[in-house]
């Protein structure tokens, strides 16, 4: 999927693990098919999963962010109604490898598809639960960090407008063109910043028997606009679900514009970028844009 992109085998990370982690390394170690773009997944055992940054590099300030990822994962996990990954371990470069990389305990699910819904309306609840529960944690008076999602939607022209120039032949640039001009000048008016996960796509969603049952990848957790979270509503949910979960969440009507300008912020720019090396990921963008037009 990318150029810089490292590909990773079995016996490259049981060597990893043997050596930064004997204590598992007993353990049966198998890659995990996923449509994620950040991370390749290997199940090691039956209780742990480890990621390596399919980008990796030896710069600091990878690491760090790793690391504030497990600090995050543990701040969530004690306010949220679902549980989040838990850390159980950091690791370094090695041979075959040349980045950090990350352990946390195995949950159980799938990725969430609107087909692996029980009840939309139930689902659109919970998981409006679950983004309620992260703006009541407490932000210590923090405010967007400046990089990421979660700032000016209007700092996103560029990239929009550079996404929708190549898209031509793959949506209505056009009506697209028009969504985004009036979501990018919607104001925000005087909402503080709050925690957002600010990446809840359908594959960081897990769902058993139907119902929400986890939230994961928290490698874009942020202080910022509330909302970035209201993403689901058009990546995921349909017509009906996505007003339960926008009442559920008791939003403004400059809020929600500000969602769907998220919410078309990360599908176009997908689009081009994995319409021929990720195709579930071109199709949830394709999802994306047909009902942010809705």
């Amino acid at each position: 999927m990318h150029a810089d992109q490292v590909d990773l085998s079995v016996d490259v990370v049981a060597a990893l693990v043997a050596a930064q982690f004997p204590q598992w390394r007993a353990l049966p170690i198998r890659p995990l098919a996923s449509t994620g773009t950040v991370n390749a997944l290997f199940r090691l055992g039956t209780e742990i999963v480890l990621r390596f940054p399919l980008q990796p590099t030896a710069d600091p300030e990878l690491r760090a962010e790793l690391r504030r990822e497990q600090e995050y994962a543990r701040l969530l996990a004690a306010h949220l109604p679902v549980p989040v990954p838990e850390p159980l371990g950091l690791g370094g470069p090695g041979e075959g490898y040349p980045g950090p990389w990350t352990a946390y305990r195995f949950i159980p699910g799938e990725p969430a598809r609107f087909d692996r819904i029980g009840d939309p309306t139930t689902f659109a609840r919970d998981l409006a639960g679950v983004v309620i529960a992260l703006r009541g944690i407490d932000t210590g008076r923090r405010a967007w960090s400046g990089s990421g999602r979660g700032g000016p939607l209007a700092a996103q022209d560029a990239g929009v407008r550079s996404a929708l120039s190549v898209s031509g032949e793959l949506t209505d640039t056009a009506r697209l063109a028009e969504v985004w001009d009036r979501c990018r000048d919607t104001p925000r008016y005087d909402v503080a910043d709050v925690w957002i996960h600010a990446d809840l796509m359908p594959g960081n969603l897990l769902v058993r028997d139907g119902l929400l049952t986890a939230v994961i990848d928290l490698g874009t957790v942020n202080v910022g606009d509330p909302a970035v979270d209201l993403m689901p509503a058009w990546n995921l949910l349909d017509a009906g679900s996505r007003e339960t979960y926008r009442r559920a969440l008791g939003v403004d009507d400059a809020t929600w514009e500000r969602g769907r300008g998220w919410a078309l912020v990360q599908a176009i720019n997908a689009l081009p970028y994995y319409v021929e090396t990720n195709p579930a990921m071109a199709g949830i963008a394709r999802h994306t844009l047909r009902a942010v037009l809705d």
